[in-house]
């Protein structure tokens, strides 16, 4: 399972001309899950998302985190995260879960997120074509796999 985090002043999703999402300070999540992702995988990096330290304190240092400023989050879900560029000019996705298993997982870390802020999470729909608006504050953006656990 990868995220890439980007801290974001505000950020929202629209679908087929209708805003589905929609926040102010916080985090814009981009998911993508692969077919041996589990729970395990799910708890780690919403554990890691939630209290990782890239929120400015009050001397404009990197402090804080997304619990400690009372910050919002949006979560989509980008099975490109996932794409092979190794052969050709054209990026193969066979390391990104089918639906079938990146849905409920997807769902699930939504879910723990939720429950690891103590808040509602706003999402993109999965597998729709989704316009994302962001205003990246920094810019802060951080990738973490949770496969590679540096």
């Amino acid at each position: 399972m990868k995220v890439v985090i980007q801290r974001v002043s505000k950020a929202s999703v629209t679908i087929n001309n209708v805003k589905v999402a929609s926040i102010e300070k916080g985090l814009l999540i981009l998911l993508g899950i692969v077919a041996n992702d589990t729970q395990e995988d799910i708890n780690w990096l919403v554990r890691k998302v939630a209290n990782l330290r890239i929120f400015n304190d009050e001397d404009g240092v990197m402090n804080n985190s997304l619990i400690d400023v009372d910050g919002n989050a949006i979560v989509v879900s980008q099975f490109t995260l996932h794409a092979s560029t190794k052969k050709g000019s054209r990026p193969s996705y066979m390391k990104a879960a089918k639906p079938v298993i990146a849905i409920p997982l997807y769902k699930n870390f939504v879910k723990t997120l939720e429950t690891e802020l103590s808040k509602t999470v706003q999402t993109g729909e999965f597998g729709a074509d989704m316009k994302v608006e962001l205003l990246n504050d920094g810019p802060v953006t951080i990738i973490i796999d949770s496969k590679n656990k540096e």
